[in-house]
């Protein structure tokens, strides 16, 4: 029977939302306050014509469902895929650069150990040492130790596992930022561990692409079409 759906919020989630409804024959109705699409992923022209875009937004290898969605539309030649490597600003080190370098070939999780490994200036081995205890129940339990932590922020989390305090200033604020747009002592580590648990299952999950052009054009219009 066919359905008249509405949809809040023309993102990207209501948008696909849209699109699968149509695919299985129902007539979606999206609702959006502002007079663009795409969420936070949305940009708009300002008077000189350059596009501004509401956040710098990559897509990584460990969104399936994106990739699936990009299949679907034809637009997979669209993303502009960098080299695997994660490249960090160091804090304590004001305009130095430090990367992990994933090697090809060699499957997940053992290529984001490695690559950790190899880096000698971000962690020191005892800091990496002093790592395992919190990240090996989330690889060994999987999901249920992830949603166990729902109530603990990043920094809880970190200092309930004697994690190096480093790793909030090197790593944590940049992924809590990234993710949800707030500080680590608001974010509930849930939502790191269960990004992460993604990233290290996938062997190309930390791979990063870049749309060719404004989002709008190359991603919302298509998706709304």
């Amino acid at each position: 029977e066919k359905k008249k759906v509405a949809i809040i919020g023309g993102g990207l989630s209501g948008l696909a939302a849209a699109k699968y409804l149509v695919d299985a024959g129902h007539e979606p109705l999206v609702l959006e306050a502002r007079d663009v699409l795409g969420g936070k992923v949305s940009a708009w022209q300002d008077k000189d014509g350059d596009w501004i875009e509401t956040g710098l937004h990559i897509f990584f290898g460990a969104y399936p469902n994106m990739m699936n969605l990009f299949d679907e539309l034809k637009l997979h030649d669209r993303l502009q895929w960098k080299v695997h490597k994660m490249i960090f600003a160091m804090q304590e080190l004001p305009g130095e650069f430090t990367s992990y370098d994933f090697i090809p070939g060699i499957p997940a999780p053992f290529n984001f150990g490695l690559a950790i490994l190899l880096n000698q200036k971000m962690l020191s081995l005892q800091e990496k040492i002093q790592c395992i205890p919190a990240l090996a129940p989330m690889l060994i339990n999987g999901q249920d130790f992830i949603d166990e932590q729902d109530e603990k922020s990043c920094l809880e989390f970190m200092r309930q596992y004697g994690m190096p305090e480093r790793i909030n200033t090197e790593v944590f604020i940049s992924m809590a930022k990234a993710l949800d747009f707030i500080d680590p002592d608001k974010l509930s580590m849930t939502v790191v561990l269960t990004a992460m648990n993604r990233f290290l299952n996938e062997d190309n999950g930390l791979q990063m692409a870049f749309l060719d052009g404004n989002q709008p054009d190359r991603l919302c219009a298509p998706m709304k079409e």
